[in-house]
């Protein structure tokens, strides 16, 4: 079965009442590839208002929700509220979570049961670090990763995973098509032996890292990357090329 492109745009901290009606202005004014499911994601105060004015196909994701139903969690968001809200999608495990929020792959796993309980679909980030990629351990450290999330969900079929090699975020410094390549091989021999052929064939593996419009067409090209999630370039006009490498 064929996989449908995919390009997330995460946002992270970033933006301004201003700037982000421009991306949602350029976004709603393209001619976005139609083969293509694209999902942005500002911070949380701009979401509803994004969801309110953004067009052409596009959808919104939450950067995080907790692994709790509502409840006494101050300054959480749960995934319930963005479900009555209508918000779709939610990014988990991004490395910035893991290494500065010190987030368990365990506790990301949590997160990712509680979101797909609701109803939300889930952009699930992985990744090594430079230490751990020269160590030869990027496969050990990706599948130990989703391993976490395989304990508890059975069912994939609402999981994007977002390869991210922690050594390429915002350092301008990318894998190579190879590399990517071969991670996104990797993990999907993966979800064929541990959670079942049927997943891996039919599952979404994006490669994230400091893709920009420039090596996003050489990427796609590769038969098991199946778009990108993408950082600070998702913030410029050239977003749409990305979303467009694909044509």
């Amino acid at each position: 079965m064929a996989r449908k492109f995919f390009v997330g745009g995460n946002f992270k901290a970033n933006g301004s009442v201003k700037s982000i009606q421009t991306i949602v202005d350029n976004l709603n004014n393209a001619k976005l590839d139609p083969n293509t499911e694209v999902v942005i994601s500002p911070p949380d105060i701009f979401l509803l208002s994004t969801a309110e004015k953004v067009g052409n196909g596009v959808k919104v994701a939450a950067q995080n929700i907790f692994d709790k139903p509502n409840g006494a969690w101050t300054g959480e968001l749960t995934a319930s509220m963005l479900v009555e809200h209508g918000i779709e999608w939610v990014i988990l495990g991004h490395s910035e979570r893991r290494t500065i929020f010190k987030e368990s792959s365990e506790f990301i796993a949590d997160k990712t049961k509680a979101a797909l309980a609701a109803g939300l679909n889930v952009i699930l980030c992985i990744g090594e670090t430079l230490e751990e990629r020269e160590a030869n351990k990027t496969l050990d450290v990706c599948c130990g990763q989703l391993q976490a999330v395989a304990n508890k969900v059975q069912d994939w079929s609402k999981i994007v995973i977002a390869y991210e090699p922690v050594w390429a975020i915002g350092t301008g410094k990318v894998a190579t098509t190879e590399q990517a390549q071969e991670a996104h091989d990797g993990i999907r021999t993966w979800l064929a032996s541990k959670v079942s052929p049927e997943a891996a064939e039919a599952s979404r593996i994006l490669y994230g890292g400091s893709v920009n419009e420039k090596n996003a067409a050489e990427l796609a090209k590769q038969p098991d990357i199946d778009g990108f999630l993408v950082g600070g370039a998702s913030l410029k006009p050239a977003f749409v090329d990305i979303i467009n490498a694909n044509l």
